[in-house]
């Protein structure tokens, strides 16, 4: 019997990159990954967890554990909603006294994968068949570089894309001031994070910056346009799911001598 994989689109995505989910489906499905979406699904809970709401914690915590509970591999487009649940959960159900949720918690987590980490690790694949000929350059999120820790994953895929020009950032490993309500609250110093971000992107020369977490690509997106830079900002996974039947992405300069 074969594994029962979900795919975890996350609110974020949901509701402002809906092209990630699609893409995220068609490049596992050219995988031979049978994916579902389940219709339920809703917020991680990362938010609330972080802004102190613990008893609405608990509650999306069961609701995510309802909805995922049967699935044997749970695939997130995201490393900071993926690593909500290892992060969160436990540390909720236990400061509002449910052992209950506890325990589901701690059996669902090891079956969370981050979209990347599933494809390198569960899958056993890099080349994943992409084209994409134009200069990148990768951001790593701080919960993909800190809490998921997917290393080089990331940039063993992008190495693997036809066409693909990689480019270094510079100070990669420095947040770019997102941190969910941490720019709200702390605005001055978020935006300050935020230029020299989009500094470094800029002293790049690519034509996209690419994460595995679109909050921070929205938020350094958000300063490269205000600063009425020709950037664009997208989702890894949307670069690994073009092809060459799909040709270079629209009003992107192509790299030149670009392989296929």
């Amino acid at each position: 019997m074969s594994a029962r994989t979900a795919l975890f689109i996350t609110c974020v995505n949901d509701v402002m990159y809906p092209g990630t989910g699609r893409a995220a489906v068609a490049l596992l499905r050219r995988l031979g990954v049978e994916v579902d979406f389940p219709m339920a699904q809703s917020c991680c809970g990362q938010m609330h967890a972080n802004t102190g709401y613990r008893a609405d914690t608990a509650k999306m915590a069961w609701h995510f554990v309802s909805v995922f509970g049967d699935y044997d591999r749970i695939v997130v487009p995201s490393a900071s909603c993926g690593a909500a649940p290892g992060e969160f959960y436990r540390v909720v159900a236990e400061q509002v006294g449910d052992a209950a949720l506890a325990r589901e918690a701690e059996a669902l987590v090891p079956r969370i994968r981050e979209l990347t980490e599933f494809l390198t690790d569960d899958l056993g694949v890099v080349d994943v068949g992409a084209y994409f000929p134009h200069r990148v350059t990768y951001h790593p999120t701080c919960h993909s570089l800190r809490v998921q820790r997917i290393g080089d994953r990331p940039y063993r895929l992008l190495r693997a894309v036809a066409g693909l020009d990689l480019v270094d950032l510079p100070a990669a490993d420095e947040c770019c001031g997102f941190g969910g309500t941490f720019s709200v609250k702390n605005a001055a110093a978020s935006g300050a994070m935020n230029a020299d971000k989009a500094a470094h992107v800029r002293e790049t020369g690519a034509s996209v910056v690419t994460a595995v977490d679109n909050s921070c690509l929205m938020n350094i997106g958000g300063r490269l346009a205000a600063d009425a830079t020709a950037v664009r900002d997208l989702h890894l996974v949307e670069i690994l799911a073009r092809t060459t039947a799909d040709g270079p992405m629209p009003g992107l300069p192509v790299v030149a001598g670009a392989r296929s």
